[in-house]
């Protein structure tokens, strides 16, 4: 399977004279493009693995209640599967599910063979554990890369799956010209699922990482100085606009990976979406900066179909 670090080098080439240029306005990482090209590239090893095996990858979703971020997400997923060649389901569970139930449809799935893949989607509702969820899916199909098992593999700098999140915002810099290597990245927030693997994803003494990274979270003191210290920063918070151009070093590259609902009455939803940066203040600072929306979600969609392809050919006894 072709790796996706292979494909960065040219791309870097290409972005290298915009680098160099002091703009006035930062250059807007488009992540929908680059998810773009991820997919064709996933989509042609599909084929290849077909041919070579007559497998289809699966991918099973697992949707516990009506949570309509959720439901958008996972519809999109659906359509992207078709897209590329991967077989997709949907597995409901009322918003009244028990533990007992949810998981027993996991031990189910980890079974079955059709499926190489599983996604538990969360939030789920408050009786289902989301530590005990993770934990009882199988590592080799844990796509999402939040069991422990894969976590700790991460950790010792050999992953299986790498978050998709996280691994999103890597290809995101990769793709754009922007290597991690040797530079300071400052990450804001330390969730299970964005802040601490991508932090320990860059870390990581091989192609792509080598950065030196520090983390940020609500107990750091006196943030702004320390963000200011970043060549690549990293909003993963959950608070709109958390990050204001006073925190941004000039020149960094600023990576917005925050979705958040703000009102808006002149929408006709009532509501728009904004991410942890305020970006109209810092576009005007930043070398280049991801938007909202179109920036880093588009990446997590094509990270998972990525990972789920991984799980299809390891299951095979295919190299990843």
């Amino acid at each position: 399977m072709v790796s996706l670090s292979n494909h960065h080098m040219v791309i870097q080439k290409v972005c290298s004279e915009a680098q160099l240029m002091s703009a006035v306005t930062a250059r807007i990482l488009e992540g929908r493009a680059i998810a773009d090209q991820i997919l064709s590239e996933v989509k042609e090893e599909v084929v290849r693995f077909k041919e070579q095996t007559g497998i289809t990858p699966g991918l099973a979703a697992i949707l516990i209640g009506s949570n309509p971020a959720s439901e958008v997400y996972v519809r999109n997923k659906s359509r992207t599967c078709d897209e590329v060649g991967i077989y997709a389901q949907t597995f409901r569970l009322p918003q009244d599910a028990s533990e007992q139930e949810a998981i027993a449809l996991v031990k189910r799935l980890n079974e079955d063979i059709t499926f190489h893949g599983i996604l538990a989607q969360m939030p789920f509702p408050p009786q289902i554990s989301p530590r005990r969820m993770i934990e009882a899916l199988s590592p080799d199909k844990d796509v999402d890369g939040l069991h422990p098992t894969n976590v700790g593999r991460l950790v010792a700098g050999e992953p299986l799956f790498v978050p998709c999140t996280p691994a999103g915002v890597q290809q995101v810099l990769l793709r754009s010209g922007y290597n991690p290597d040797g530079k300071r990245v400052v990450v804001c927030g330390r969730s299970e699922i964005v802040g601490k693997p991508l932090a320990i994803l860059l870390m990581q003494k091989r192609e792509g990482a080598n950065a030196t990274v520090t983390i940020c979270h609500t107990g750091t003191t006196d943030l702004p100085s320390i963000a200011r210290t970043a060549d690549i920063l990293v909003a993963a918070m959950g608070r709109p606009n958390a990050i204001t151009a006073d925190m941004v070093k000039e020149g960094a590259v600023v990576i917005d990976v925050g979705v958040n609902r703000v009102d808006d009455p002149s929408r006709k939803a009532g509501y728009r979406l904004v991410g942890d940066v305020d970006f109209e203040r810092v576009k005007e600072k930043a070398a280049a900066i991801t938007p909202v929306p179109g920036g880093v979600g588009p990446m997590t969609i094509a990270m998972l179909l990525f990972n789920t392809l991984k799980a299809a050919r390891l299951a095979a006894g295919l190299t990843s």
